[in-house]
């Protein structure tokens, strides 16, 4: 719950920080401490910017969630996507940065492309399934996992 006090001046002290996410406050401070969260320093007090809270909250999106926002247009919300490519002097891949050291697969992603009916925005989606068989594994034996 948003204190008025916090709401009004647009700074949150650490309670204040720690109601606002629903979290303890010790865990507050050992997000400052970890480099989680960012604060400010006014004379002795801590204070918190609602930038920085919200900063801090990580949105993990669910398969059904991420079908569902494929039949919108990302720009205005409507529903008529008009599916098509987009032409040039061929087809239009996605190139992953990284991809697995040893891949017997090419690593051009196919995309497809959606128009908007209503506002006009093109947006592009590659096949995530041949996007997930080329990212390179986390677990050290990977090359091109390495930074």
């Amino acid at each position: 719950m948003e204190d008025s006090k916090a709401s009004a001046t647009g700074w949150y002290s650490v309670r204040e920080a720690a109601d606002y996410l629903g979290i303890s406050e010790p865990t507050v401070f050992r997000w400052m401490k970890d480099g989680s969260l960012s604060f400010f320093k006014v004379g002795n007090s801590t204070r918190f910017s609602k930038e920085s809270l919200d900063a801090v909250i990580e949105k993990v999106t669910g398969r059904k969630e991420a079908e569902m926002v494929l039949g919108r247009c990302a720009a205005c919300g409507h529903t008529v996507l008009l599916e098509g490519r987009l032409r040039g002097a061929g087809r239009i891949y996605f190139q992953p940065k990284k991809t697995k050291f040893w891949t017997l697969d090419e690593s051009l992603v196919p995309t497809t492309a959606r128009v908007c009916a209503a506002c006009g925005y093109v947006q592009l989606h590659a096949e995530v399934g041949k996007l997930s068989r080329l990212q390179p594994e986390r677990n050290g034996h990977d090359e091109s996992a390495r930074p």
